[in-house]
């Protein structure tokens, strides 16, 4: 069971809205891949052990902060006895492990995720002795990626790799036993415990002017057309009502520009002046609040 579904990152919302309107850098691009696969993968695991019995808690995306650091959970697993820590990892290619040296066959050496997982367990750990939260901890990274061929990986290495999972999975599941109404408090504890601080510091320099403006496709990431009055299309096949589309770019306009007011102006032109200002004016009067009569007038969420 889920305690806490996963969502994609604030970073990676904000990439991939950006990457249609503006070029990334290479720095930038880079990162967005990075995040794409990184969120793909954890996706690709949460099919995993969304097949675990009801006796278990999972719990994804925590952000803590202990002792003045920051720290970031991909998924906890709350079971009877013990709490499983996973990293997850959506590596592909040929890695060659060499003691605390990662690198990939072609020689360019990558961040060691042993030392990442090793710093998040131990921060975790003084983390549940501040909250009085008494249950082992059993961490491991996991491999999720059928692409991705290990060479030299220690027997020892607390990794699962993708011909492993299922194994894994299959001996969990057949550990699981039913939850006590205290691990539920502890997810409930660990929920609360998360900081609102952020990892992220936005560093894409961007403005409403430099920004291409239209109706993005959510599927493909490319700019929509009409097909008719109340109907978008995309060439990827995606097809869309007006007021949906819309309504997506106002969330979007949201997410870039926090400090802007939404009116029905710039929503305009941030859809590309695609749809009339009447129809904006409908489509925002329906979920968002009008305050003020003038020229400056704007809208906020009900």
């Amino acid at each position: 069971m889920f305690y806490k579904e996963r969502s994609e990152s604030l970073e990676l919302r904000m990439l991939r809205s950006l990457a249609p309107r503006m070029s990334l850098s290479e720095e930038e691009a880079k990162q967005y891949d990075n995040l794409k696969k990184g969120y793909e993968g954890e996706c690709q695991f949460d099919e995993w052990i969304a097949g675990l019995p009801d006796g278990a808690l999972i719990v994804n995306d925590l952000l803590f902060k202990h002792n003045n650091t920051i720290f970031q959970i991909d998924s906890l697993l709350i079971t009877l006895r013990k709490i499983y820590l996973f990293e997850v990892k959506n590596y592909t290619g040929d890695i060659v492990i060499n003691g605390d040296k990662w690198c990939m066959k072609s020689g360019s050496e990558i961040k060691n995720p042993l030392l990442q997982l090793q710093r998040s367990e131990s921060l975790l750990r003084q983390l549940f002795h501040h909250l009085k939260i008494n249950l082992p901890i059993e961490a491991y990274l996991v491999f999720v990626n059928p692409d991705m061929m290990p060479y030299n990986a220690p027997p020892e290495l607390p990794a699962i790799f993708h011909s492993q999972l299922g194994r894994f999975f299959g001996k969990l599941n057949s550990s699981i036993s039913k939850l006590t109404p205290r691990h539920e408090k502890i997810a409930e504890t660990l929920v609360a415990a998360q900081t609102t601080d952020s990892l992220f510091e936005n560093k894409a320099k961007y403005s409403f002017g430099n920004l291409r403006k239209g109706l993005i496709c959510p599927k493909c990431g490319h700019f929509m057309v009409h097909e008719h009055r109340s109907i978008l299309s995309c060439g990827c096949g995606y097809v869309e009502l007006v007021d949906h589309s819309v309504l997506r770019m106002v969330d979007e306009y949201g997410l870039l520009f926090p400090e802007r007011k939404v009116t029905t102006k710039d929503i305009y032109q941030w859809c590309g002046e695609e749809v009339a200002n009447s129809a904006i004016r409908r489509i925002l009067s329906n979920e968002y609040k009008l305050i003020g009569t003038t020229k400056r007038a704007y809208f906020i969420k009900k």
